[in-house]
């Protein structure tokens, strides 16, 4: 090049042309490029948050397989799930977005692509753009315009009403906004059945009285960072023994709530004996954190939180076959 440099042969033969120092100097360069492109390409994909994206695709599968009274078509399958977690990840970047100044304050999230500075503020928006238009259109021709609407609902429900308007205005933000985390199964629900059933809404209400001790447990040990943050979450507003008590409260309302499959005979014993002995164990939890703190339990808690809402709603779908 210009600065003596090596320069990048157009093909990997024409390695051969060079001399030694020159091939070794464009190897190097080359991989310096081809990881800065996976560094990239990574950042982008943090901002969708996969994990949290793969929880959501788990539970609209759930959905729409407990709406089959057989097999789901592969098209909807296919199409319904990759859909769905499009615009998840796309409600999470605009997100990441907003939020970025909040994440660049707390240590749990200050490694996020826009609390660093990684991700352009212009990249980010088209990234979620294009996942936001590719998954509506994706359920709009292959699914069905109903499951469309109703998950570009949830990703305005999340990324503008949640993010933007209740989150920074009210401790109970998380209780409100845990309607568009629990729109998941309902969604697979409408994917197949192309409504919105009964029993669509229990799968819906199960996942929000589940979102707030799942959350609060977290947000119990990470105290310090939401003071800092300035967000008004409950333990920063009401105090730690406020909080533990309300994760107690909505627990024992979660367990209650995870009995209403087998009292509108959506479900059968194999379910309700499930369904009880994982409630147990939560509650058990539950009181621990409310009666004997510690920010290891709280962390336990928060662990187990996920386990359970993945066991409860597999024991539901077992339950489903064995039907």
């Amino acid at each position: 090049g210009a600065d003596g440099g090596a320069k990048l042969p157009r093909s990997p033969g024409a390695l051969a042309d060079l001399s030694a120092p020159q091939r070794t100097e464009a190897m190097q360069v080359s991989e310096i490029q081809s990881g800065s492109w996976r560094h990239l390409a990574s950042q982008y994909l943090a901002l969708t948050k996969p994990r949290i994206v793969m929880l959501a695709a788990f539970c609209a599968l759930i959905g729409m397989l407990l709406a089959a009274d057989s097999f789901v078509p592969w098209q909807v399958l296919v199409f319904g799930v990759v859909g769905i977690s499009l615009l998840a990840g796309a409600g999470f970047a605009f997100n990441c977005l907003i939020e970025r100044g909040i994440d660049a304050r707390m240590a749990r999230t200050r490694a996020r692509p826009m609390a660093r500075g990684e991700v352009p503020l212009g990249g980010a928006i088209m990234f979620a753009s294009v996942l936001g238009v590719a998954g509506a259109a994706l359920l709009y021709r292959y699914v069905n315009p109903l499951t469309m609407w109703l998950t570009l609902a949830t990703f305005v429900g999340y990324s503008l009403v949640y993010t933007v308007v209740l989150k920074p205005a009210t401790p109970q933000n998380i209780v409100i906004g845990g309607a568009s985390g629990a729109m998941p199964p309902l969604l697979g629900w409408a994917a197949v059945a192309n409504e919105v059933s009964a029993q669509a809404l229990v799968l819906f209400l199960i996942v929000f009285v589940w979102t707030p001790p799942h959350f609060w447990a977290l947000a119990l040990y990470r105290v310090e960072d939401y003071r800092k943050s300035g967000l008004p979450m409950l333990p920063v507003t009401h105090g730690a023994e406020f909080t533990r008590l309300s994760v107690f409260l909505y627990t024992l309302l979660l367990v209650a709530t995870t009995l209403l499959p087998y009292m509108i005979r959506m479900s059968g014993l194999f379910y309700l004996a499930c369904a009880l002995v994982l409630g147990a164990m939560f509650l058990l939890y539950a009181f621990r954190l409310w009666r004997a703190y510690s920010d290891l339990l709280a962390r336990k808690t928060f662990g187990f939180s996920i386990f359970y809402l993945a066991a409860l709603f597999g024991a539901l779908l077992i339950d489903h076959y064995l039907g």
